[in-house]
């Protein structure tokens, strides 16, 4: 009983949702013929049968198993449509809100036009009606251009970071970092492929990548595993893990499954010539100076996601390096135990947020649901002389796609600073 409650939840929350929003698309409907009334029923009341037989579906069987491009677009098409009628739902609300005091109102006074029944001008329905669906209609042309459109258009963000007295060995120092690529939602190679020989374009010194290779899996990646080991770098490509790449959130016969999983991820890594750094680090020695890249396991101050790293075994050794580079997929590892408790750890590159693959970002202005998660969620931040780059993500998760916030490939250039 208890694996059919979820489904019973569901089943309620959506068939909610339909049954309300279906009063603002019956409304528009019956404007037009038997035809288009007829049309727009089935239509509409398809999506949550297919919905119900999705879920139905997953209980039952193995969803990563599912070609890819069913699992990424079709789905995410289902939701695409809930989105929408989510939207609208908030304006039928405040009809029936507005109605409702407008009743009791009557009720009270006994008078229609203290309650507003003057019946002058458009009805308050027909205007909240026509105003969720065309903001519903906005937000959907936006989020289909997403996916037509920028899922795989990679833009380069351009960075330099100051580190005070830095040697010269290490001036103009060049590195990419790539983070979040979630390799189970590609449906498509040959963009991937192009973004992967722009990236060696760049000529950098080291490529870092900063968790989240898969979404669930590690078989995930094979496909694109030729792709990936073409990248290429004057001293090497390091990656730590993300918490997608641990396997935790699909469901393992055993534990033994799930360690054999987090093992394969690890071999494929070292076949496609990436070193991953599992609480450890590497040190990069040029004319006698040193520059350490240390890497943690996924940290989190956030609750709901896991706590593997540990810094203090991954930082033994380094501390006597001329720069110190840190990747932590979370960026709340920053605050968390990064700036109180390591002040000579000049940079730390994360990733995990995608900057929400929604908002906006404009010069001298940049917006995102992310921000009221994360207070660092994209892009650069300082604080004294410790800087925190934050990766917008290779890849996509979920929606397959992105509004305001593209995929990026970062080039950060290491600089001397005094004081």
């Amino acid at each position: 009983m208890q694996r059919f409650l979820p489904l019973l939840f569901f089943s309620a929350f959506i068939l909610i949702i339909d049954l309300y929003a279906w009063q603002a698309v019956r409304y528009i409907s019956d404007h037009g013929s038997e035809l288009v009334r007829r049309f727009t029923a089935v239509f509409y009341w398809s999506i949550p049968l297919i919905a119900l037989s999705l879920m139905v579906g997953s209980m039952f069987t193995d969803v990563s198993a599912w070609p890819a491009w069913f699992r990424v677009y079709f789905i995410s098409i289902i939701v695409f449509f809930y989105i929408l009628k989510l939207v609208v739902v908030p304006f039928l609300l405040i009809d029936d809100v507005q109605r409702f005091i407008r009743w009791i109102i009557l009720i009270i006074s006994d008078n229609p036009k203290l309650a507003g029944a003057t019946g002058k001008g458009i009805s308050r329905f027909k205007f909240l009606v026509y105003s969720g669906v065309a903001i519903s209609g906005f937000l959907g042309l936006n989020l289909l251009y997403g996916m037509l459109r920028n899922a795989y258009r990679y833009k380069l963000h351009k960075v330099t970071v100051g580190v005070r007295l830095l040697p010269r060995p290490f001036q103009k120092f060049r590195i990419v970092q790539i983070s979040d690529i979630h390799s189970g939602s590609f449906t498509r190679k040959e963009p991937v492929a192009d973004a992967v020989n722009r990236i060696n374009e760049l000529e950098p010194d080291v490529i870092l990548f900063t968790g989240d290779l898969v979404n669930n899996v590690a078989s995930e990646v094979i496909p694109f595993k030729g792709i990936f080991s073409g990248l290429k770098a004057k001293y090497g490509v390091f990656s730590v893990l993300g918490n997608h790449d641990y396997g935790d959130y699909y469901q393992w016969e055993n534990l033994e499954q799930k360690h054999a999983n987090l093992k394969l991820l690890e071999d494929l890594q070292s076949e496609m010539g990436w070193k991953l750094l599992r609480n450890s680090h590497e040190i990069i020695e040029i004319d006698n100076h040193r520059l350490a890249i240390i890497g943690v396991e996924n940290w989190s101050s956030k609750a709901r996601f896991p706590k593997y790293g540990k810094l203090d075994q991954a930082y033994a050794g380094a501390q006597d390096a001329d720069v110190k580079i840190l990747m932590s997929h979370d960026p709340s590892h920053w605050e968390g135990e990064v700036l109180p408790l390591y002040s000579d750890i000049h940079l730390m590159l994360a990733g995990h947020t995608h900057g929400f693959q929604f908002g906006v970002e404009i010069p001298g202005f940049k917006w995102s649901p992310s921000q009221y998660v994360y207070k660092q969620w994209a892009g650069l931040y300082k604080q004294d002389h410790q800087y925190l780059y934050v990766n917008r993500g290779f890849g996509f998760l979920g929606y397959p796609g992105r509004v305001g916030i593209l995929p990026e490939i970062s080039l950060i250039e290491l600089k001397s600073v005094v004081g």
